[in-house]
């Protein structure tokens, strides 16, 4: 050959440094590109599989416990589901194991508010694994726009800095999934592309494959692709399911005989959480192969007034100390009274946000006092009562030279 190329850029000899022939002379490489191999193998590849420490699941439960205030049934049934699972992981990567041991994936079922995402964020703080969230309703099929769903494991790559053996014991949440049900009632011959077609394309991840996705981790001459394997990957999909309780309740009542027989009431309470079968969810409008993929249901229900009142100070990163500690930032001490935060917690069972509705009242409340108090000179403290959130009224505010005044005033 008189003029050698590198068989896997395509550069001449002369554009490169050094060309490597293969020991038949019929294969050349760059050094352009060994570096770059190099590097897929020293940051992305890990032949070795690692073993978790997984904690057992009254651990998790306790650990749960600090960050998401009730839901107790709930976060037993998701601590023994997590347990199993990577322990599972941990039997499978092990040398010798005469069973091969297949993951179940879960799903989670509650209005919105709840702690669905919270949870699944905590787990994987807890466990020290990768951890994404990502949006069903932005998903689309191949080949069509919006995001693919292979666009999920590149995030998960990502998040676990190119670490490919970290990436895939990872934690995938997909919220929004009751967005992407079947549209039971099109009546043009348009593809569902955003409904069952995603559903569809989520089977071969959900399952456990081996997906080729292409990684912008570094600048290469072409896009790098990069084998992931997802039979360790951790998959929970969350989802409100409106109108869910009305065919569960149609499954289990009969029909009563009569004209003035009265319908069966929906249930707004989500008492009809663990009644749910995979027949209720399939008509409501998942695939079957998708439902089957989704063994372990659980669900969350909604949030009473005393549960969003503790949510409002007890939980690790609670509402209340955040915003303490933004006021403290500038040397300021906030304070709420106990009549503004049973305030608030009356107001978010209003809203019906859960412990979204939380965050909202409490940035509506406090915007005009977080405008005013930076420029206030020698302010101490700021007190919220119950009368500044309902009125509009500005809060009280304590100021250092009227304190030392105060003190000075007492001992003449």
């Amino acid at each position: 050959m008189q003029n050698p190329s590198c068989n896997f850029c395509g550069r001449g000899q002369n554009s490169v440094k050094k060309l490597i022939s293969s020991p038949t002379c019929n294969c050349y490489i760059c050094d352009t590109c060994v570096e770059v191999c190099k590097s897929l193998l020293g940051t992305k590849i890990s032949t070795t599989k690692s073993q978790l420490n997984v904690p057992l699941p009254q651990e998790i439960k306790t650990m749960l416990d600090s960050y998401i205030v009730g839901q107790d049934e709930a976060k037993i049934a998701i601590s023994v589901a997590v347990y199993n699972h990577y322990k599972r992981l941990n039997y499978n990567n092990s040398a010798k194991h005469s069973v091969e041991l297949d993951k179940s994936n879960i799903l989670l079922i509650g209005p919105t508010g709840v702690g669905k995402t919270l949870i699944a964020k905590s787990l994987a703080r807890m466990l020290d694994v990768p951890f994404i969230c990502a949006d069903a309703t932005t998903l689309t099929e191949a080949g069509y726009v919006g995001e693919d769903v292979d666009s999920v494991l590149n995030k998960l790559l990502e998040k676990a800095n190119g670490d490919l053996t970290r990436a895939e014991m990872g934690i995938v949440y997909i919220d929004e999934i009751d967005k992407i049900a079947k549209k039971l009632d099109v009546r043009n011959f348009t593809r569902d592309v955003s409904g069952e077609g995603v559903q569809q394309s989520l089977l071969k991840i959900l399952e456990g494959t081996t997906v080729n996705i292409a990684t912008t981790m570094r600048k290469t001459p072409k896009n790098d692709e990069i084998m992931m394997n997802t039979n360790n990957i951790l998959f929970i999909c969350g989802g409100a399911f409106v109108n869910l309780d009305k065919i569960v309740l149609s499954r289990q009542k009969t029909k009563a005989v009569g004209f003035n027989s009265p319908p069966p009431k929906a249930s707004a309470n989500y008492s009809f959480l663990d009644k749910v079968q995979p027949n209720d969810l399939i008509e409501f409008g998942l695939i079957p192969e998708f439902v089957g993929r989704l063994p372990i249901v659980i669900g969350l229900k909604p949030l009473d007034k005393k549960s969003l009142l503790n949510i409002l100070t007890r939980p690790k990163n609670n509402l209340v100390e955040q915003f303490k500690t933004i006021f403290s930032l500038d040397g300021v001490e906030l304070e709420f009274s106990k009549s503004a935060l049973n305030h608030i917690a009356t107001k978010a069972m209003e809203l019906g946000l859960g412990a979204r509705g939380l965050r909202t009242i409490m940035e509506e409340s406090l915007l005009q006092t977080m405008y005013t108090y930076p420029t206030e000179k020698c302010l101490e403290k700021v007190i919220i009562d119950k009368e500044c959130l309902i009125q509009k009224t500005p809060p009280q505010m304590l100021y250092k030279h009227k304190k030392q005044q105060n003190l000075h005033m007492s001992k003449n």
